[in-house]
């Protein structure tokens, strides 16, 4: 028996839930006393393998083909689920990502597999693995056991360490049929420009509606450039027009959980709540005294937004 993380890249380059995933693989495994494996998939991509070694990987099954190339859910699932076929492992684990949520409900159909996704902590426990996850948009933390020898999880980006370990490393060829996709993709564009993936983020600047208008957002980017941080936003401004829906941190948007989370303008509701209770510091910086995201805030700045994010651009430059 195995534990098996597949591994999440896009264009060649490993995400950071991966190394994330990797090491809590090899935490479960030292308390399981199984094996540490990883799932490489991709095209050209078994050059990756050397990064995974250091995570403590005591195998790595690469399934390198041109078909590939670019993800679509049909073709990779495909390939998850024959290899979890072909190791019958114990738990498998996948980033919380816009990938991993998509990929892991599509390979545990067809495995007939139980999943937990978006889990914050899991422990194994008399035999067993335990999954927490939110529930009641973050009130609570339910704690989870899933039927079935083979299990399935998806991680909360952010929440879980990541530590270099020994491991084996041994890499072996996974060589699969890949089906022919009904869906192929002629172009990806990222938007962000130089600015970190919302929820690969280690900093997220957040603006909501107390920014006044969709030219508020400057400064909630110049606040972000100056701390090399990603821009999020509240519901309220995605549903006014001022922000994509991409953007959006919350129970309808991205759940991030990076290790400073500044919410300007926004109130607190419970929904927004839900998409970054988790983040190790946030900063609430509201006029309004009463804002529930003091409430929840590890520090909160009362005034005019306008006034302070200036200040606090210029005194980062200064120290830059």
């Amino acid at each position: 028996m195995s534990i098996v993380v597949c591994v999440e890249q896009r264009g060649g380059s490993l995400r950071k839930i991966t190394f994330e995933a990797l090491s809590e693989g090899k935490r479960l495994a030292a308390a399981s006393g199984e094996t540490l494996k990883a799932l490489l998939i991709g095209s050209g991509v078994a050059g990756l393998a050397e990064d995974l070694k250091k995570y403590g990987v005591d195998e790595i099954a690469v399934a390198d083909h041109a078909a590939l190339a670019t993800y679509t859910v049909e073709s990779y699932a495909a390939v998850l689920a024959a290899y979890i076929n072909q190791e019958n492992p114990a738990l498998v684990l996948l980033g919380h990502s816009a990938i991993g949520r998509e990929l892991a409900a599509r390979a545990a159909a067809r495995v007939d597999c139980g999943l937990v996704s978006d889990c914050t902590a899991i422990a194994f426990n008399e035999g067993d693995f335990l999954f927490q996850h939110p529930i009641y948009a973050g009130k609570s933390i339910g704690t989870f056991k899933v039927a079935g020898p083979v299990r399935m999880a998806t991680l909360r980006p952010n929440v879980f360490s990541a530590a270099e370990a020994a491991g084996a490393g041994a890499v072996v060829d996974f060589a699969v049929e890949v089906p022919a996709a009904k869906v192929s993709v002629s172009a990806v564009n990222l938007s962000g420009g130089n600015r970190p993936e919302l929820t690969e983020a280690d900093i997220i600047c957040s603006g909501g509606r107390g920014l006044g208008g969709p030219e508020g957002f400057k400064l909630i980017e110049d606040l972000a450039d100056a701390l090399g941080a990603a821009v999020g936003s509240s519901r309220a401004a995605v549903d006014a027009g001022w922000r994509e829906h991409a953007a959006q941190v919350g129970q309808t948007g991205k759940v991030v959980s990076p290790n400073l989370y500044i919410a300007s303008g926004i109130s607190g509701a419970i929904q927004h709540l839900a998409g970054m209770g988790s983040s190790k510091v946030i900063v609430g910086i509201n006029k309004d005294e009463e804002a529930n995201i003091f409430n929840v805030a590890d520090y909160g700045i009362e005034g005019d937004l306008k006034q302070i994010i200036p200040a606090l651009v210029a005194k980062l430059k200064e120290m830059q």
